[in-house]
């Protein structure tokens, strides 16, 4: 077996099959400490979907490796409730025969609980772990079934032999040339939507928050560049963050050395005490319980609501835009280089799910300034594309073969900007039913990278866009159409979203993904996908004041998937259109060959 190729990745399967062992494990310390249930969300004491390794319970517990899910494990049952990305995955990875999974389309956690707690049950939970509605929630659901919840120590920490060590990642500046903003001019734009609100101190418990409002990044997580920690910021005087990792850049705390004074995260309840007598604010999505809890033990007043800090960095500034062009126009012909390559190695026969990953990240390196990839790549080749978070493992990674679609879904890390692209590609002749649905997708892709909106428009309203030419042949996709993407930091970013619960209001500056899909069970797996900026636009005669996308990914899409007849002419006309800009960008980047083979994947649809 040769070495992979690759600095980033793993192709270990991280999942396992010792969760009997374990719950059984976990039910015995449940006794010892007089419950009857635990609770264990995919989350760490941020609510964050990117954790560090002492942070992944559920995978250690289960075996499932998704990045969403909870499990309830009961005395004599136990349900891991996912969403519909992960209806074919999470029974491949646990013991369906000791823990149901269960598509949260069906039932909620909090159902779950209340249809088999015992009554009088008591039912333990981390507060670390869980928000103050969340733990509401919960509440409610145990109180239905004749039960109670209990704050507890972690109880799957208490049976976790060998478990890692917290982060201890570099933590360093990001150079107010990339960022476009210094710390001291952004906090003091939180603390005026502080003096707004009401309020005398924020807790910053979002480490993306904490990341974009001191210009930092950190090594903490995989593939997101973010130090994990809190901050204390009060209205008037100094900030002071409390970090996970001791690895602080002295670069780092020269340049905050005007606004902040840098703890370790053990003396963060010492902050929380100071804040006797003030109203705090605590940011409802990732603020744990267990700091409202030390806050009002102190003496502050806990005003539960939106963490400012979330909000502005949604909309990037004029550096952070200009960053993001130019990493999508690196990373472009970084990928052009790829699927020309691609093409050539499919051909060929014998290429890999891992060969692909491994060559996809050479290509990336030798662009230049790659820090990372944004996410494990997506690497799906015939029905293993159907699994729309599909990671190849050396267990699991199959040849590419004739007659079937590729599906590579995958992103960089660059110290300007943070990508995410999705291409599919036909292997060999697609048959009529592969190029029906593909061009469905594409259909829906093209109604977003087109679409021209009032302001006020959120996600829910143009979410239908991308999956009306699916429904008109009674297909969908079960997951967003588009997330929020981070400015050299998360791949998905929120609070902006194109999706049936993506209820912000879209501004010009946010980046958003657009990515429709269809999905054949045991088949094959679709889905196309861009990175979009919203975007002012000019409607010449136009009564109201209206937004548009542009598109910044810069990548072919396989004409040999699109069936032309299905396409109107405006939908072919933007084709052509971007597969022009895409040429033109790209040509200058590329050697002769990888240009040739651009030349003719970007031809007009005609021709």
């Amino acid at each position: 077996m040769t070495e992979p190729r690759t600095r980033f990745q793993s192709f270990d399967d991280p999942s396992h099959r010792k969760g009997p062992e374990r719950i059984a494990a976990l039910r015995a310390g449940l006794r010892e400490a007089g419950l009857d249930g635990f609770v264990v969300p995919r989350a760490d004491e941020h609510q964050s979907e990117y954790v560090p390794a002492d942070a992944e319970r559920l995978a250690w517990l289960t075996g499932f490796t998704g990045s969403a899910g909870t499990a309830i494990v009961l005395a004599d049952s136990a349900a891991l409730i996912v969403d519909g990305r992960y209806i074919l995955q999470a029974p491949e990875q646990v013991e369906t025969g000791i823990v149901a999974v269960v598509p949260l389309a069906e039932t909620s956690p909090e159902a779950w609980i209340t249809a088999h707690l015992k009554r009088d049950g008591v039912l333990g939970y981390d507060p670390w772990l869980h928000t103050s509605d969340g733990v509401a929630r919960l509440e409610r659901a145990a109180a239905k079934a004749g039960g109670s919840l209990r704050a507890v120590p972690n109880a799957v920490d208490a049976c976790w032999a060998g478990r890692p060590k917290p982060p201890a990642g570099p933590v360093v500046v990001q150079p107010d040339a990339l960022a476009g903003e210094a710390a001291a001019d952004k906090l003091a734009r939180v603390r005026a939507a502080l003096a707004e609100g009401g309020c005398d101190a924020l807790v910053i418990s979002d480490p993306h928050a904490l990341a974009w409002a001191f210009n930092l990044r950190g090594g903490d997580v995989g593939h997101t560049p973010l130090a994990l920690g809190y901050a204390v910021l009060p209205r008037e005087g100094r900030a002071r963050l409390y970090l996970v990792s001791p690895n602080v850049a002295p670069d780092l705390r020269a340049a905050l050395e005007p606004v902040a004074d840098i703890h370790p995260r053990a003396d963060l309840d010492d902050g929380l005490a100071a804040l006797t007598g003030a109203r705090v604010r605590l940011d409802a999505a990732t603020g744990a319980v267990a700091l409202r809890e030390r806050i009002e033990a102190a003496g502050g007043t806990v005003d539960v609501g939106k963490d400012p800090i979330a909000a502005m960095k949604a909309v990037k500034n004029a550096a952070e835009i200009a960053g993001a062009r130019a990493a999508h126009l690196r990373d472009g012909a970084s990928m052009t280089r790829f699927l020309a390559w691609l093409d050539r190695a499919a051909a060929g026969g014998g290429l890999t799910e891992i060969a692909a990953v491994e060559a996809l990240e050479e290509f990336r390196a030798a662009g230049g300034d790659l820090r990372d990839v944004s996410f494990p790549t997506i690497s799906g080749s015939g029905p293993n594309g159907a699994i729309v978070h599909y990671r190849v493992t050396r267990g699991s990674d199959r040849t590419v073969r004739a007659g079937e679609l590729f599906l590579i879904d995958s992103g960089a890390q660059y110290p300007d900007g943070t990508t995410d692209i999705t291409r599919t590609v036909a292997v060999g002749a697609p048959t009529d039913a592969m190029r029906d649905r593909y061009t469905r997708v594409l259909k829906g892709h093209v109604a977003i990278g087109r679409a021209v909106f009032p302001r006020g428009t959120t996600g829910a309203q143009i979410d239908a866009f991308a999956r009306a030419p699916l429904w008109q042949a009674g297909l969908d996709f079960d997951h967003g159409t588009g997330h929020g993407v981070g400015a050299f930091l998360s791949v998905h970013e929120g609070p902006q979203r194109i999706a049936k619960t993506g209820t912000v209001a879209l501004e010009p500056g946010m980046i958003l993904s657009n990515e429709p899909g269809y999905y054949a069970p045991g088949a094959y797996g679709i889905r196309i996908e861009n990175l979009v900026l919203v975007e002012d636009r000019d409607v010449p005669g136009g009564e109201r004041p209206v937004l548009g996308f542009e598109t910044l990914t810069l990548a072919p899409y396989d004409r040999r998937l699109i069936a032309s007849e299905l396409l109107d002419p405006g939908e072919r006309a933007w084709i052509d259109a971007y597969h022009a800009r895409v040429r033109e960008a790209l040509a200058p980047l590329l050697d002769p060959e990888a240009r040739g083979w651009l030349e003719r994947a970007t031809a007009p649809l005609g021709a």
